[in-house]
């Protein structure tokens, strides 16, 4: 069953357009991953799911009935902001009930509704307190809890987790995810962090200047990424230019300094392919190996970054190119890559990506 349907819609600011022909369906019961860098259209395509910006053209469906010209609190939908947006002169409690008062429930029944939200996200104990006295992780529930506590058909979280630190983002996602099995809402995350989309989504929509770059189950968008966007925002850096010189089971492409890198499996448009990408972390270094794989050139290390269970490696190849490479370090002794060291580089034909341009 559709949950919510985005029908070429389109916004504009002015000249500028915002979100461009997006078209999308989420099903009930879907966690989808809005992912893309600042300016790409995913916070207002959020926002008009939500009704605080009015599309300019096409439809948004919420269990297939229009939302245009729906205000905000008739399209029964619970957002979480980037910055919480908790009133700081009300309690915990005050603030996750703060909806239902507005909608005139019995005062019994909003204090039931308030305590059974707080338990959900584990802050019962904490309904007195006002939101300069909470941690950020706390702020973080209670407005996940305001947003919970009138049983919306549609869960908008804005980047949510970007105000906290590092361990405590780690912490949140796994609760999120938890919190959204339980519950089966059907819930649209917008952030730029790809970790957060890969982790928390059953699908995702890399989007960029206003349209779906790329939609599919995480896996699928990291595995077998389309275009050089793609393949680049969720962590390829290694591009090469050229052009496919045999799309057939074992393809082949030439890069524009004339290297020949091997791939496996057929492409699926041979004519649009205009770039090859190999992720760091596909590719192996050996010191005084010979070549083991089609894919295997010489390399003089450029610069070696330690980073406790990996290192980052920078190297040029022999044909002027730059890359990285990424190794995951044994417990035990680590061999060392001294700078200008020469080595060999290998990824096999598996990790080669053929890319479409942008």
């Amino acid at each position: 069953m559709t949950s919510l349907e985005l029908a070429n819609v389109v916004k504009r600011f002015g000249q500028v357009t915002a979100v461009d022909g997006l078209s999308l369906q989420v099903e009930q019961g879907e966690f989808l991953s809005l992912l893309g860098p600042s300016g790409c259209g995913k916070t207002t395509a959020l926002r008009l799911i939500a009704g605080y910006e009015q599309v300019d053209e096409g439809d948004i469906l919420i269990h297939g009935r229009s939302m245009r010209g729906v205000p905000p609190y008739r399209r029964n939908v619970g957002m979480v902001f980037q910055n919480y947006a908790l009133f700081p002169h009300l309690t915990v409690a005050e603030n996750v009930g703060f909806g239902l008062r507005e909608r005139r429930m019995a005062r019994n029944a909003i204090r039931r509704k308030i305590d059974e939200s707080l338990a959900l996200v584990r802050l019962s104990n904490l309904d007195a307190r006002y939101p300069s006295e909470l941690s950020g992780g706390q702020q973080q529930r209670v407005a996940l809890a305001r947003a919970l506590v009138i049983e919306p058909e549609l869960l908008l979280l804005d980047e949510p987790l970007s105000n906290l630190d590092a361990q405590l983002r780690e912490e949140m996602r796994v609760e999120i995810k938890e919190l959204q099995a339980k519950l089966g809402i059907t819930t649209v995350f917008v952030t730029h962090d790809q970790v957060e989309a890969l982790t928390l989504s059953t699908r995702v929509v890399i989007m960029r200047n206003g349209r779906a770059a790329q939609i599919g189950v995480p896996e699928e968008i990291y595995q077998r990424p389309r275009a050089r966007f793609a393949f680049e925002f969720l962590g390829g850096t290694n591009v090469f230019e050229g052009r496919l010189l045999d799309g057939g089971a074992e393809p082949v492409f030439e890069t524009s300094s004339g290297l020949r890198l091997r791939g496996r499996g057929m492409v699926a448009t041979p004519n649009a392919v205009r770039y090859a990408g190999v992720r760091p972390e596909d590719i192996s270094l050996r010191v005084n190996a010979p070549p083991e794989s089609p894919n295997s050139f010489p390399a003089r290390i450029r610069s070696v970054l330690y980073r406790g269970w990996t290192r980052e490696v920078v190297l040029t190849l022999d044909r002027g190119e730059t890359i990285k490479a990424v190794e995951l370090l044994p417990r035990a002794a680590h061999s060392h890559l001294p700078v200008e060291g020469s080595v060999n580089v290998t990824w096999s034909p598996d990790a080669c990506h053929f890319l479409e341009g942008d």
